[in-house]
């Protein structure tokens, strides 16, 4: 079991799983992580199910102290990791002991990291989950975020097997992306200019960006007279929803369940962590496609994540870790057979 107590808490870091579904009926988001890919990786490699509740760190991530050792992974955006002052891998197991320091500094690239630790975060489950939604100050650790002081425990772990994602299979953040949606379900409230205006402008990430929603600034989105808004209805994961000051905002984890703006196109779902991790100012452009595309976008993401999956847990791509010290520094050395050629996703 690993134990780790908290000596800062970084700008927001919680606990976060795959959400609580079933309960949007009901008024209650689903929360969750902003990338699950990342969270579901970092669960694999420190040998959980992937939909296993780890700590995501945003922006700036926090000082931790290991009180008891065991596995971790951390990935996701670059946080600038470090343990006892030495850069701690990303996408790839890791061996921590008791006394270890783990630190988190600014995002260099991405917005959002995750650590994992083996046998999963041990906090309570609410409606199914352990994710935490910090409007309701539900789930989670006591509903919120992480503060110093506090102490982070994992249940027992299942396995030592070391592993590291193949480098293909490891997104790349930069500044700019480039964002597919499906155009609907209510882009004809909006004039042709304001249409092209989203699908041809230049948009980028405001500050006031949360869980919640990426919000962005850019060429205004023209409404059709009288059609700035609609009786509410339910609003899925990636909505791109246009107020009446017509810059756009792109719904995420802790979304509404419902709302009142009219959606011009929503997100494919395998593009849904490049929002999650970008940063306030980076760019922002849309590329529209079909349903039939985001279908078949989705189903070849599947089968590569659930085929990577099955060969790290096998440890079909397993390796070794040691820590080596040569003339007083030390050194983590990852020692593998190599691996076969893999598909970009």
């Amino acid at each position: 079991m690993t134990v780790l107590y908290v000596e800062k808490p970084g700008l927001l870091t919680t606990v976060q799983d795959l959400g609580r579904h079933g309960f949007q009926a009901y008024g209650l988001p689903a929360a969750g992580a902003a990338d699950p890919y990342a969270l579901q990786l970092a669960n694999v490699l420190a040998g959980n199910d992937p939909g296993e509740a780890a700590l995501e760190m945003t922006l700036a991530g926090p000082v931790l102290r290991v009180l008891a050792g065991g596995l971790v992974a951390v990935a996701g955006a670059d946080l600038e990791a470090r343990r006892n002052g030495s850069p701690l891998p990303l996408w790839e197991t890791v061996a921590v002991q008791s006394g270890d320091i783990l630190s988190f500094g600014g995002a260099r690239r991405g917005c959002r990291a995750y650590l994992a630790l083996g046998g999963g975060v041990a906090v309570p489950e609410v409606l199914g989950s352990r994710s935490t939604y910090l409007r309701c100050r539900l789930g989670g650790l006591e509903g919120r975020a992480l503060r110093a002081g506090d102490r982070v425990a994992s249940r027992e772990e299942t396995g030592r097997i070391f592993r590291r994602v193949p480098a293909p299979f490891v997104p790349e953040y930069g500044a700019s992306h480039t964002v597919r949606v499906v155009p609907g379900p209510q882009d004809d409230h909006f004039t042709p200019a304001g249409v092209q205006a989203f699908l041809t402008g230049e948009y980028r990430v405001a500050n006031d960006s949360d869980r919640m929603g990426c919000r962005l600034a850019g060429p205004a989105i023209e409404h059709r007279p009288g059609m700035a808004d609609i009786v509410s209805d339910g609003v899925p994961p990636g909505a791109v929803q246009v107020p009446g000051h017509g810059q756009p905002i792109v719904l995420l984890a802790d979304r509404q369940t419902t709302g009142g703006y009219p959606k011009i196109a929503c997100v494919v779902s395998t593009d849904l962590w490049r929002l999650a991790q970008a940063k306030p100012g980076d760019s922002i452009r849309f590329v529209p496609v079909s349903l039939d595309e985001a279908h078949r976008l989705y189903r070849i993401y599947r089968e590569q994540f659930v085929s990577l999956c099955r060969q790290l847990r096998t440890g079909d791509m397993a390796g070794k870790q040691y820590r080596v010290s040569i003339g007083g520094t030390t050194h983590d050395v990852w020692v593998e057979e190599s691996v076969a050629e893999y598909r970009k996703r």
